[in-house]
């Protein structure tokens, strides 16, 4: 079995191997070579002491990026690759990093201590693939297993949680049994895990190729750090426009929008206040009047809560303040939306109304399609136009008020008012026709 190589990390193998040490590649860029994927980024695990990756790399641009756990990142033709000493983790009392580290000669060891089986591969172009635990086999059978025993490998850093769900909504595997009885069993360990370090998880997560399938199984593991969705879960909607519950619903949404974190995102909390807001009418149907208005609000918290960056914060507040905003297939109504919002949002907007539209019932589905293709197109048509949909696109400035005789806080309160007008084409943005809009309705 062979792994094409990139030619920096063969240069790198090859000066510890002149040395007298051993070298592999390991981890994820083995197992992503294997599937036919591109590896991120190339680790290497080596024999070599961390003072001994040092002397071996003196010729080379180097970062200590963790020296203290044998890890050595080196610079090669401008590229990085991470090199670790094979070692073998001492206690986790925090659950998230060793005790102590023990840097040991034999790669077993090493390999041993890692998350999955399909992670604990590791490769030379000499001798090829070593594959102790069975991951090739596992990759072929599209498993996500522990290596040894899973309660003791979450224990030790409960992370791997999460990694597994994750890797079983990027690579679409199924997670095995026993491992799967302890994602469920050490699902609280997380609660030992930063923000920063959850979500960094769950962004990749959501944005897998079966993130549906996978947040509608493990919905228990997100409620962990995400409690706000657990009313969600077969929460009924009875309603002719829904076939599932709000937690179903939640999770097929995902899965038809594309892989965009924001929007990703957007599809998972668009729906988070649905159980809060509920009402039932005297028909039996339920209702979830102002729900979006109330999961704008609380999905910011979560984001913040989860250390996200305010500008996406505010993007996806944004989107599910609007997603049930049914505006109409009006020139007027979309350049009103446009100019609020901007052209980008606008689309976005559109994008998480069809995701939202595909994962309900089939009630009406053609002709909510049919108007959110009516809205893009108007869309366009007003891009290709360069409509004015903001004060910046105004034939008229500051200056040109001022010559018509307004002043001060008049000026930006005006503009507003134009915009307005040309927005409701009461007027056309034409400087004659505009000077003549603030004599007669300003001024």
């Amino acid at each position: 079995m062979e792994i094409n190589v990139p030619d920096y990390v063969l240069a790198a193998i090859g000066l510890l191997e002149a040395n007298g040490y051993e070298a592999y590649c390991v981890g994820g860029c083995v197992r992503d070579s294997l599937i036919g994927r591109k590896p991120s980024d190339w680790d290497i695990c080596t024999d070599a002491l961390p003072f001994q990756l040092q002397q071996v790399f003196s010729g080379c641009k180097t970062v200590d990026t963790g020296l203290k756990h044998g890890t050595l990142t080196v610079i090669i033709d401008g590229n990085a690759v991470e090199i670790t000493t094979y070692r073998s983790d001492g206690s986790y009392a925090d659950h998230r990093r060793p005790d102590r580290v023990e840097f040991i000669r034999e790669l077993k060891r090493d390999l041993e201590r890692r998350d999955f089986t399909i992670n604990a591969m590791c490769y030379n172009p000499k001798s090829g693939l070593t594959d102790i635990f069975g991951g090739a086999d596992d990759l072929k059978s599209k498993i996500i297993r522990c290596v040894g025993d899973p309660v003791r490998r979450f224990s030790e850093d409960s992370l791997r949680i999460l990694r597994a769900v994750r890797f079983s909504s990027v690579l679409g595997f199924s997670i095995e049994n026993d491992t799967k009885r302890a994602v469920f069993s050490e699902k609280e360990l997380l609660r030992y895990i930063s923000p920063e370090r959850i979500f960094s998880e769950l962004k990749k997560l959501v944005c897998g190729k079966n993130a549906s399938e996978a947040l509608s199984e493990y919905g228990e593991i997100i409620a962990v750090f995400i409690p706000e969705i657990i009313p969600c879960f077969g929460f009924p909607q009875n309603n002719p426009h829904h076939c599932f519950d709000v937690w179903e619903h939640i999770c097929r949404s995902v899965g038809f929008c594309r892989p965009q974190t924001e929007l990703r995102l957007t599809m998972l909390l668009h729906d988070v206040a649905k159980p809060k807001t509920a009402t039932t009418d005297a028909n039996g149907i339920n209702h979830f009047k102002t729900h979006q208005f109330a999961g704008a609000e609380i999905s910011s918290e979560i984001l913040r809560r989860l250390r996200c960056g305010n500008a996406a914060v505010k993007h996806i507040h944004d989107l599910i303040y609007e997603h049930d905003n049914r505006i109409p297939a009006e020139r007027k109504a979309v350049r009103r939306f446009i100019s609020k919002y901007g052209f980008d949002f606008f689309m976005d907007y559109l994008e998480v109304r069809r995701a939202d539209t595909y994962a309900q019932s089939d009630y009406k589905r053609k002709e909510k399609l049919k108007n959110l293709d009516l809205l893009a197109v108007i869309a366009l048509e007003l891009e290709e136009e360069n409509a004015c949909m903001k004060i910046s696109d105004l034939n008229v400035n500051g200056n040109d008020l001022i010559a018509l005789g307004l002043r001060g806080q008049q000026i930006g309160a005006a503009l507003r008012q134009i915009l307005e007008a040309v927005i409701s084409e009461e007027i056309s943005n034409d400087k004659n026709q505009i000077a003549e809009y603030v004599r007669k309705v300003i001024l």
